[in-house]
């Protein structure tokens, strides 16, 4: 008898992806001619993403510019969740990014009960930030895997460990 195939639904972010992103965006940042002498500042403090820039309507450019960025490196845009602008003193406007690795509890649950519902012949497991999903007929593996991508979710799912 074969054994059960399986694989991981994960929601991962490569830091290495996000510091090489965030490098490229300051160097285009650098030579544009709309920044040329403001303040525009990305950087990584913490395991969080912090925009600095005049205003709040420079921050969204400055933003757009590190999503084209994230999005070439391969990066999920969808983990990463801006804090509201906070105004410091001098005028200067920031936000913190913070990058959301690991499926949470909420996510979890809506995620396997979705799975259950879909009656495919799967058991799907929490396993600390992952969910393991497992079964007899890759063909079923592969709807679950099409069904957890239809699912409108806060954060952005891969798949690993496709045994």
């Amino acid at each position: 008898m074969a054994k059960d195939a399986s694989f991981d639904i994960v929601s991962e972010i490569n830091l290495e992806d996000v510091k090489n992103a965030v490098q490229v965006a300051m160097k285009e940042l650098t030579n544009r001619f709309d920044f040329k002498g403001s303040i525009a500042n990305i950087t990584i403090e913490n395991g969080k993403l912090l925009v600095v820039a005049e205003d709040d309507f420079k921050i969204e450019q400055v933003k757009d510019i590190l999503f084209s960025k994230l999005i070439k490196h391969g990066v999920p845009t969808k983990n990463i969740h801006f804090s509201d602008s906070q105004h410091a003193l001098g005028g200067n406007a920031r936000q913190y990014g913070e990058l959301v690795s690991g499926i949470d509890r909420d996510n979890s649950k809506k995620l396997i009960k979705a799975i259950k519902d879909s009656k495919l012949k799967v058991k799907a497991t929490i396993q600390d930030e992952q969910i393991r999903v497992s079964g007899k007929s890759r063909d079923d593996l592969q709807a679950v895997m099409a069904l957890s991508k239809k699912l409108e979710l806060p954060i952005d799912l891969q798949f690993t460990n496709f045994r």
